[in-house]
């Protein structure tokens, strides 16, 4: 019933992108902007980052908007992926977007989000009516929690088959980037270096799988979490070890209390702020 409502909400407000009453959309010196030139923008780019908020149906919403834009405007050359899937759950989707399983099999057999039938799965299967490649490109939430309780450097003790799973070691950490410094902060202690390098493990990896399926002619749109994709951090960074060339594109989703008052302090965050009433409705 709760996502019901939210997506009625969504269906009230913004019909036709009325913008006005249930978002706005920011440049990166927080300028109103319109959707269509943030598509413009969008579409120069190679890889494009979407920072969602996890339960905010307007992420939502616009992550399925901004893919059929790009779409419209790349075909077939676009490529999406997703924080949302892990690694090790590529054959299963695979399958699935090839029509060789059955959808019920693929959402069973793998490690889905507990709100991934509301909020991903139109993605998904966006992909599969239109022969696109879905990238998982999350590291397997199991190495993730290992590296938090153990160190990142037990990595290398695993199994080579799970290896595959992972960006190749060793994994580049560098202390001065203001992402980690933040979650340090935010951990207040709690894990020590061990739980900002859980998260450096999650970013090295959907940037290694986001390059490793890219080509010269390729397009790339990324979902994530805001903090995954912040300052041009994080995922951003370590894509840029691989390749500094990349035109990218930071796309940051944020609450306001009065989404026409943009908060000038978060200047720096991304190329473009979607902004939302902090009183939206959550998906779950």
């Amino acid at each position: 019933m709760k996502n019901f409502l939210c997506l009625l909400f969504i269906w009230i407000f913004c019909d036709s992108f009325s913008q006005d009453q249930a978002f706005q959309i920011y440049d990166d010196v927080g300028e109103k902007i319109s959707y269509n030139f943030l598509v413009k923008k969008s579409s120069k780019a190679d890889v494009v980052f979407f920072g969602e908020n996890h339960n905010d149906p307007i992420s939502h919403w616009l992550q399925f908007e901004l893919t059929k834009s790009l779409f419209n405007k790349h075909k077939t050359k676009l490529m999406l992926g997703a924080e949302m899937i892990e690694s090790d759950n590529q054959i299963q989707l695979n399958e699935y977007l090839r029509g060789f399983i059955r959808e019920k099999d693929f959402e069973k057999e793998s490690k889905l989000w507990t709100n991934y039938k509301t909020d991903y799965k139109p993605l998904v299967n966006f992909a599969k009516e239109n022969n696109l490649h879905f990238v998982a490109t999350n590291v397997p939430r199991r190495f993730a929690s290992m590296v938090y309780r153990f160190g990142i450097d037990t990595l290398t003790y695993l199994p080579l088959e799970s290896k595959q799973f992972i960006s190749p070691l060793p994994i580049l950490y560098d202390t001065s980037l203001r992402c980690y410094k933040e979650i340090s902060a935010m951990a207040a202690g709690h894990g020590g270096d061990n739980f900002p390098k859980s998260q450096a493990i999650k970013d090295a990896t959907m940037a290694y799988f986001i390059h490793k399926n890219m080509s010269k002619k390729t397009k790339f749109l990324h979902y994530n979490g805001s903090y995954h994709s912040r300052f041009n951090e994080s995922i951003v960074w370590y894509l840029k070890q691989l390749d500094n060339t990349l035109k990218v594109v930071t796309i940051e989703v944020v609450e306001q209390s009065d989404i026409d008052d943009f908060n000038k302090d978060i200047i720096g965050n991304a190329d473009f702020f979607i902004v939302v009433d902090e009183d939206m409705c959550k998906t779950h």
